[in-house]
């Protein structure tokens, strides 16, 4: 954990803690979920890179959708205690990254979805994702 110093003073003061890993993805999906993500999988990262320990990739009907997914989920991921959220791409809306540590998401509209093929990149033949919540995935 890094501990952060406070300016005013040399006192160091370590940061709120996070949530724990489980109920923050918990927390992504169910944001998803809410606001009608489609064909959001969950990707364990664990033994493959020490970025993060989940990947979760979704879509969006259109820029508009994936704009109010992308403001929802960073407010909400926030409000759980996550003081460092890194999001990119919200200007354009055709794919959003969100870094909240452990977690990692990336919305998507599908066409651009489909052309980079994140799944793709980070399963490996007999991988199963750990989760898909999606109107009209495939199973």
């Amino acid at each position: 954990m890094t501990t952060m110093i406070d300016e005013r003073s040399t006192k160091i003061t370590k940061p709120e803690n996070p949530p724990p890993v489980e109920k923050l993805l918990d927390l992504v999906e169910t944001t998803l979920e809410d606001d009608k993500a489609e064909q959001v999988v969950v990707i364990e990262l664990t033994g493959k890179t020490e970025i993060a320990d989940y990947l979760v990739v979704a879509s969006g009907t259109s820029q508009r959708h994936v704009s109010a997914m992308s403001d929802h989920l960073h407010r909400s991921i926030k409000a759980a205690g996550v003081k460092s959220v890194a999001i990119e791409g919200h200007q354009q809306c055709d794919w959003v990254l969100l870094d909240a540590g452990d977690i990692i998401v990336h919305l998507f509209r599908p066409e651009v979805r489909e052309f980079y093929n994140l799944e793709k990149i980070w399963t490996t033949p007999g991988d199963v994702p750990t989760s898909e919540t999606a109107t009209g995935a495939s199973a």
